[in-house]
């Protein structure tokens, strides 16, 4: 048994009392002493008083088959299969050295994440892991190399149901284009909204959530309109710009459908030629793009933070608190930035019982920084400690 302290300590909602302690047990916080509380006897005392203390980081989109590399998207169908398992390994030891103890994976090839979380999800070396296996995506569309190509009703909910059947955490609907699948366009939707609610009614029919890869104004207004739990990216761009339209982010805010803006970049690191193209075509730079969803958030849309970690150098492994200090810098307040990668994620994810939040009776999930990232959000970036379901990892 454990007793955890830090100068400052943050309980995925708030920022406790000075003081304040988590108590750690079998794997379980199994209780949150207020100050001056004595922990039982026999506690080990673990003190950080010039460290903060939070949960761990929820990571609520990253593409563990995915290296880090160059055109990693690209290179996917070239890996063995054979091969997969060890990507997916070191894809999650970096995510776990960032202090990231929950990662869903949004994009896998041919269900190689969804069969490593079933092999050894249990192991608490790793970050607990959420998968979605391939994106449903139109012949010849964004990430068909992932092997989810699917058109008309009957292969829609077919598709559907072989999630189902591997026990999927979320399915993943690719309603607009993206970037860097060629012949693919982010401006512009994939599938008509009929097939995205074929795609929405199968899903919630067989009991999983749906989330919308979704750059488009249209598609994004596509995805509201049929019924999606969440949607990745929400860029809003068009065929030479990008900008929120009204009445979607009206109903973004009013039915608290969960967006992730997919931010967060390696500094210093050039993106893509793609990525690049997409922003000279719509004047759209990282700068611009965190200060609308900083907009958005005032607007009331709630906001859950993931990086789409592993499609480039730019976007490696545990880039997650980049955005967390990018979504910050841009005028989130920090305290919602936080909630943002903890308590909100979680509950975004179904897995707000288990993680998210310091509570007695959740997993030990655990992450201290260095500093005061409520004062200095970069601290975020200088990781102390990691604790994973009782495990400590760093």
């Amino acid at each position: 048994m454990e007793a955890w302290t830090a100068g400052r300590v943050f309980d995925g909602e708030r920022v406790l009392p000075a003081g304040s302690a988590v108590v750690v047990d079998g794997g379980h916080i199994v209780a949150v002493l207020a100050p001056g509380g004595r922990p039982p006897d026999g506690a080990v005392l673990v003190d950080h008083p010039d460290a903060t203390l939070l949960p761990g980081l929820v990571e609520t989109h990253a593409h563990l088959c995915c290296d880090s590399g160059p055109g990693a998207l690209d290179r996917i169908p070239e890996a063995a299969d054979e091969e997969l398992p060890a990507v997916i390994d070191a894809s999650l030891r970096a995510q776990l050295a960032a202090g990231i103890t929950t990662v869903r994976d949004l994009g896998d090839r041919r269900f190689a994440v969804v069969e490593w979380r079933d092999a050894h999800g249990a192991d608490a070396s790793f970050p607990r892991v959420l998968a979605s296996g391939p994106p449903i995506t139109t012949p010849g569309g964004h990430c068909a190399n992932m092997g989810g190509e699917a058109t008309g009703a009957g292969a829609l909910r077919a598709a559907v149901q072989e999630r189902a059947d591997r026990r999927v955490d979320v399915v993943k609907v690719m309603a607009s284009g993206g970037v860097g699948t060629p012949g693919s366009d982010a401006a512009r939707p994939q599938f008509p909204v009929e097939d995205l609610r074929v795609v929405v009614d199968e899903a919630h029919r067989l009991g999983l959530a749906v989330t919308a890869h979704a750059h488009s104004v249209g598609s994004v207004r596509d995805a509201i309109d049929a019924g999606v739990d969440s949607i990745e990216h929400a860029s809003f761009v068009t065929e030479s710009g990008f900008a929120p339209e009204p009445s979607a982010v009206t109903d973004l805010a009013r039915r608290r459908i969960p967006v992730c803006p997919t931010l967060g970049i390696v500094p210093g690191v050039t993106p893509p030629p793609a990525v690049l193209e997409l922003m000279r075509r719509t004047g759209m730079t990282p700068e611009s793009r965190a200060a609308m969803f900083a907009e958005l958030h005032h607007a009331g849309v709630l906001l859950v933070s993931g990086s789409d970690a592993g499609i480039s150098p730019g976007k490696r492994h545990g880039v997650q608190p980049e955005a967390l200090v990018q979504l910050a810098h841009a005028g989130v307040p920090v305290v919602d930035v936080l909630a943002s990668a903890t308590s909100r994620a979680a509950d975004a994810l179904g897995v707000g019982d288990r993680t998210g939040r310091l509570r007695p009776g959740l997993d030990a999930d655990l992450l201290v920084v260095r500093g005061d990232p409520i004062a200095d959000v970069t601290r975020l970036c200088d990781v102390l400690a990691v604790v994973a379901r009782g495990r400590r990892a760093v």
